[in-house]
């Protein structure tokens, strides 16, 4: 099972309530086992991060990325996550 942060379950239902038009779009097509039975969650918190979507049954995750994650702060950020994400 998966670890995550308790304290983000507020941060991530706001998240799912505010879903930007690219999440929105990708979600009417991978939602309720659209795509061969797999079953795919919005804002799912690992660790300490809410990625977009995950898909259990395969380890998968999706990230779609708005213009914050090209600073180079975001760079950074976004790196740090990915090592975390790719170490489990």
């Amino acid at each position: 099972m998966l670890q995550y942060n308790k304290e983000l379950k507020e941060n991530s239902r706001s998240l799912r309530n505010n879903m930007t038009d690219a999440e929105r779009l990708l979600w009417s097509k991978i939602r309720n086992r659209q795509i061969n039975n797999y079953r795919f969650i919005r804002q799912k918190i690992i660790g300490n991060y809410i990625v977009d979507f995950y898909c259990p049954k395969s380890c998968l995750i999706i990230e779609l990325d708005g213009g914050q994650h090209y600073t180079d702060d975001g760079k950074r950020k976004d790196e740090v996550r990915d090592k975390f994400l790719v170490g489990l």
